[in-house]
């Protein structure tokens, strides 16, 4: 059995300022202003487009990323309709294989840190190896990965590759890093955004932790 952290990874090749170009050029079709674009009117442009709330223009860029987390995460990450997604799939991977290195990963849970916690945290790993030692078993006895999956956890580990358009990512910003969101939802959720507020000027400045 493995425990590992989650993290992400960027999918896309992001130029931060292409990016800025793109939006000012389909941006001024709106207002047939495109005779005012110059090497350094992008920013500009797209600065006043958000505080003008007038986001449909962002649109037109995607951006994608590879999410490593638990299948709890993902449940709540293809709730979002405007994506485009492609995740490890339980059914056709079978993780009793040495190219899985014959055994389970599981996400560690970010919830339970403390001292206080001590008792609740050996419950959840006790249970993870209890579901480990049954999974293997029962490939094992010749049940195969469809039908063992059905043992497996929301903890396990899988990977999401996920697709949206940047007035997408902010909704799911939005959603996602607020305090009424699951505590791993929200982990992910920051590791993300703070790799787009990195690479992507302007279109995340207002989303704050």
């Amino acid at each position: 059995m493995k425990i590992i952290e989650p993290y992400v990874e960027l999918e896309s090749e992001i130029n931060g300022e292409d990016i800025l170009k793109t939006i000012e050029k389909v941006g001024r079709v709106c207002y047939k202003s495109e005779d005012r674009i110059t090497e350094e009117s992008a920013k500009r442009f797209v600065e006043s487009l958000m505080k003008r709330g007038h986001e449909s223009v962002i649109e037109h860029v995607s951006l994608s990323v590879r999410v490593v987390c638990d299948r709890g995460v993902t449940h709540e990450i293809v709730r979002h309709r405007v994506a485009s997604y492609a995740q490890e799939s339980t059914r056709y991977c079978n993780y009793g294989k040495d190219k899985f290195d014959n055994e389970l990963t599981f996400i560690n849970p970010c919830f339970w840190t403390g001292d206080e916690d001590k008792d609740k945290k050996d419950i959840w790993i006790n249970t993870m190896k209890n579901i480990e030692n049954q999974y293997l078993e029962l490939l094992k006895i010749g049940a195969t990965p469809e039908e063992a999956r059905s043992i497996l956890p929301n903890s396990l580990k899988t990977e999401i590759i996920i697709t949206m358009n940047l007035r997408e990512w902010r909704h799911f910003f939005k959603l996602r890093t607020s305090k009424a969101a699951h505590p791993q939802m929200r982990q992910v959720a920051f590791m993300i955004l703070e790799v787009f507020k990195e690479k992507v000027p302007v279109i995340f400045d207002d989303i704050i932790r």
